[in-house]
């Protein structure tokens, strides 16, 4: 970053520890407004002041790159509508397809292999419109697109993907059977879809067969919505997928609402934000047309963080806690409140209470009392909020019981899956038996233990102002994801967006946005495997790639596909300066 040469109202010089001393004087509120005030500006050793929240804003995009971003959209729209027209064939359909009755329409339905070459092909050019959209959003450079921009785009993106059959997944199907049962009055805590509905139920025939017997393992708060929904689309499984993509449209509103608020508070550029967070090619692909319930509860978890945060006033290391604030407390509550709802729709939120504990008692004098004071308050809060929910929905507990239904299924995208796997395997090739379903038990547990563990220590580490608390919980969320044996791309959700909106540097962006693009085009749309029909997987993802390089050949000439010419140079003491303070938010709340 630029160094600027003025120093404002309130800043000192840097005390050596790697922190801003704040402005001299009594402890009060105008003390801490300065503070607030200038950014909580952090210094490097060379004395350089870095503008981290008020320093010079890019400026706007020039005439060529507006032209380049016009494109960049079309190429997505484009990507969005082979998509959705490869969903009609391709997709995770009803069994009971309603578009076989619909002229030309009928065709897709029928013509299963092009429509997923058709559907392959708008998901590569969907990611590699991501990708190049996010030349424009990268920090550093001296002209980026804006919030309103990125929102556009994002806006363009979902659209065309509004009213196309469920894709990815068939999970949708279960929500719309377990909505069901709780509309007729039945307990989903002990009664799978195919007993409460019977087979021949419309409902319970899109559900996936692995989960017609299982209970629900979502939240009371979840069902109570779909509930509603299931009374308004009757058995209508067309229209009743329709409602359950409204409700995770909400999530993703709320996403899209929190990610810029928090990205300011932790210094990050809310384009930024909104583009690894919001337009996503896993957002799109599996919270909007998969319509999964991870939107609800990651954007009531978003939203639930950016109310507690709020009125606490920003902190560093080492100073004076300052007076509490008008309505502090009271955002306080509203936000562990919002955020127990999250986790009545998905148990994973419950994580994020824990370190905004910790963010309240740094807040405070970081001490163990304050930690533990923290603790309680937040304890009596989610207890009411959830124990008040259990019972309005009158669903009661029983959710909790069955919070390992999905521990029955096993993917090989997670690692712990793959090993487990493997070392069955060995003991087989060594025969020594066959125990490979004893040992996916014993590994499942081990992953689960390791990442509490690790989740134990980065609550630790962030307490000691070691590490932001919402880097902490995304990185702590990332590793309960990713060392379950179901791990599915769209559970790294949990870990990618809290993070968009706080950890700002590049290692992390190059990361997260090679793993999103990677699990983007990691399962068919189907949501279902090809067994004994490989050939028609990689026929048709050779036409997808065929077809996407077309389109990137044509697109050239306005967009540069390689590299960035506006992209500001950023080089010796310049790039030290931005890893020194990127290094040092560390300690910020």
């Amino acid at each position: 970053m630029a160094a600027i040469t003025s120093r404002p109202a309130g800043v000192t010089e840097c005390d050596g520890s790697g922190h801003t001393r704040p402005p001299e004087g009594p402890p009060g509120p105008a003390r801490y407004a300065a503070l607030v005030a200038v950014g909580e500006r952090e210094r490097t050793g060379t004395g350089q002041v870095l503008p981290w929240l008020i320093g010079p804003q890019p400026a706007p995009l020039s005439a060529a790159e507006l032209r380049a971003v016009t494109t960049i959209r079309r190429l997505g729209i484009v990507g969005a509508l082979f998509l959705a027209i490869g969903s009609i064939g391709a997709g995770a359909v009803p069994v009971l397809n309603p578009a076989h009755d619909i002229p030309v329409v009928r065709l897709f339905a029928r013509a299963t292999t092009v429509s997923l070459a058709i559907a392959l092909a708008g998901m590569v050019m969907m990611v590699a419109a991501w990708l190049l959209y996010g030349r424009y959003a990268r920090p550093g450079r001296e002209r980026m697109a804006t919030p309103a921009q990125t929102f556009r785009t994002v806006v363009m993106w979902v659209t065309p993907l509004l009213l196309a059959p469920p894709l990815f997944s068939r999970d949708v199907y279960s929500y719309l059977a377990q909505s069901e049962i709780v509309h007729r009055g039945m307990d989903p805590y002990t009664l799978g879809p195919a007993q409460a509905l019977g087979v021949a139920d419309p409902i319970t025939m899109g559900v996936s067969n692995v989960w017609r017997e299982t209970p629900a393992p979502y939240g009371p708060l979840f069902l109570q919505i779909g509930s509603w929904m299931a009374g308004i689309s009757g058995n209508h499984v067309a229209f009743g997928v329709l409602l359950q993509r409204g409700i995770a449209l909400a999530g993703v509103a709320l996403i899209v609402w929190s990610l810029p608020r928090l990205a300011q508070r932790f210094g990050v550029q809310p384009t930024t934000a909104l583009w690894l967070g919001a337009a996503n090619p896993l957002v799109i692909f599996h919270l909007v047309a998969g319509a999964h319930n991870e939107a609800l509860g990651i954007g009531l978890m978003m939203a639930g963080l950016e109310l507690g945060l709020r009125r606490l006033p920003i902190r560093v290391a080492g100073d004076t806690p300052p007076p509490l604030a008008k309505g502090e407390i009271t955002f306080i509550v509203l936000g562990a409140a919002v955020m127990t709802l999250a986790a009545a729709v998905k148990i994973n939120a419950a994580l994020a209470l824990g370190f905004f504990g910790v963010m309240i008692a740094r807040r405070w004098h970081g001490r163990v009392t304050d930690l533990v004071k923290a603790a309680v308050g937040l304890t009596v809060v989610f207890v009411v909020v959830l124990v008040a929910v259990c019972l309005a929905t009158g669903l009661g507990f029983g959710w909790i019981g069955a919070l390992g239904t999905p521990g029955r299924s096993r993917t090989l995208i997670s690692p712990v899956t793959l090993i487990g796997y493997l070392t069955g395997g060995m003991g087989i090739a060594l025969d020594l038996g066959v125990h490979t379903h004893a040992i996916m038990d014993v590994f499942s547990l081990l992953g689960m233990a390791a990442a509490a563990v690790i989740t134990v220590v980065l609550l630790l580490r962030s307490f000691r102002w070691k590490l932001r608390p919402i880097i902490g919980l995304g990185v702590g969320m990332g590793v309960f994801m990713g060392l379950h044996v179901a791990t599915h791309p769209w559970w790294m959700l949990w870990a990618v967006v809290p993070l968009a909106a706080s950890a700002g540097t590049s290692r992390f962006r190059v990361a997260a946005t090679i793993g999103s693009a990677v699990l983007a085009v990691a399962i068919t749309p189907t949501g279902s495997p090809f067994d004994g029909r490989g050939f028609v997987l990689s026929q048709a993802y050779l036409a997808a790639l065929l077809v996407a390089v077309v389109a990137l050949l044509v697109v050239r000439r306005t967009v540069p596909l390689w590299r960035d010419p506006a992209a500001r140079a950023t080089t010796g003491q310049g790039a030290s300066a931005d890893v020194t303070a990127e290094s040092r938010l560390a300690n910020r709340e």
